[in-house]
């Protein structure tokens, strides 16, 4: 059985530590939208949703990381969240996290992995 992936984009579209690449998945039968960032050589995904409120994170497009390049930050609410997991490191978004998303980089190309990318 094939496995179902989406191609997000090019892996080096999605610098360490930079700008990340935004996208459209489904969830619950609407689109809803989506962030890839590289962290430490890996690339993670995540709703583009704060926890607080359903506000997307970034403050100019594909702009997730705070200015530290350590840590996710919302642009309304200045909460920080762990990059390569979303947890909640402090701010309004109380013990949430942001929701992930699969994603595998193979040979060069990012993709989303489809069975399990309707939270």
């Amino acid at each position: 059985m094939a496995e179902a992936l989406r191609l997000i984009c090019a892996g080096s579209e999605v610098v360490e530590a930079g700008r990340g690449f935004r996208f459209l998945v489904e969830r619950y039968g609407q689109p809803a939208n989506a962030f890839v960032i590289r962290h430490h050589g890996q690339v993670f995904a995540y709703f583009n949703e704060c926890a607080h409120v359903p506000a997307q994170l970034d403050w100019q497009p594909g702009e997730f990381f705070d200015h530290s390049k350590l840590y996710l930050i919302c642009s309304i609410h200045g909460a920080l969240y762990a990059p390569d997991t979303g947890r909640c490191l402090g701010g309004r978004c109380g013990k949430k996290g942001l929701k992930p998303l699969p994603v595998r980089e193979i040979q060069g190309q990012i993709y989303l992995e489809l069975e399990n990318s309707h939270g």
